[in-house]
């Protein structure tokens, strides 16, 4: 089977990272953290005649899914996030909705998933990796046959993400990255929240994280 395709899409005031991962054999698509400009994002979906089977949400806070509502009802799709990021997206003061856009936002999971948890998505298995440290219930997503890592805030090229919000924990990063991310192949791709995408093997190297273990 072919290996899953991406489209990034840089979306939001902080240039959020949207990714829309597809099944270039049929067009079965799912979105990551659909940040900003639901239009856009349908307008791209629409233009590269893909089918959007569902939302995967990586973490809680706005600028990850400012356009989750309105992206999931004009495509009739479901909403997935990890179980302990459930009552972030809730709430609008512990989600930053209100800090970064001056209005409240939150949207309720329609499947909530749990670390460990391999779901069946795109014709491919997909491994839940719960990450806390930007947010308690930060999560990656994982496609071991593609070497493909949906990062999230966790984990950037030669960076890491902030801890100084609500939820956030820096010896948890620490520890969700050396003791979970870097201990996956060295090829496996990275696509994070922000920025470009990078390798674990990269990351390993010239990552704070690990070059601050040397």
């Amino acid at each position: 089977m072919e290996k899953l395709k991406i489209i990034t899409m840089v979306l939001g005031i902080i240039e959020t990272n949207t990714y829309l991962v597809f099944n270039p054999e049929d067009g079965s698509c799912a979105i990551i953290d659909p940040a900003d400009r639901a239009d856009d994002i349908e307008e791209r979906i629409r233009r590269e005649n893909l089918k959007p089977a569902c939302i995967l949400l990586t973490h809680g806070h706005g600028d990850h899914f400012k356009a989750a509502d309105e992206v999931c009802r004009k495509f009739e799709i479901p909403v997935w996030g990890l179980d302990k990021e459930e009552q972030v997206l809730l709430d609008p003061d512990r989600n930053t909705s209100v800090a970064f856009f001056g209005k409240p936002l939150s949207i309720k999971l329609d499947r909530v998933l749990h670390d460990g948890e391999e779901i069946r998505l795109l014709g491919k298995t997909w491994r839940v990796i719960a990450t806390p440290g930007h947010t308690g219930g930060s999560c990656c997503y994982y496609i071991a046959e593609d070497k493909i890592l949906l990062s999230g805030d966790t984990l950037f090229f030669e960076s890491y993400g902030r801890c100084d919000m609500p939820g956030g924990d820096e010896e948890a990063i620490v520890s969700s990255i050396r003791e979970k991310l870097f201990l996956l192949p060295d090829d496996v791709d990275v696509y994070p929240g922000h920025m470009r995408v990078t390798t674990i093997g990269h990351e390993k190297t010239f990552n704070p994280l690990a070059v601050s273990e040397r």
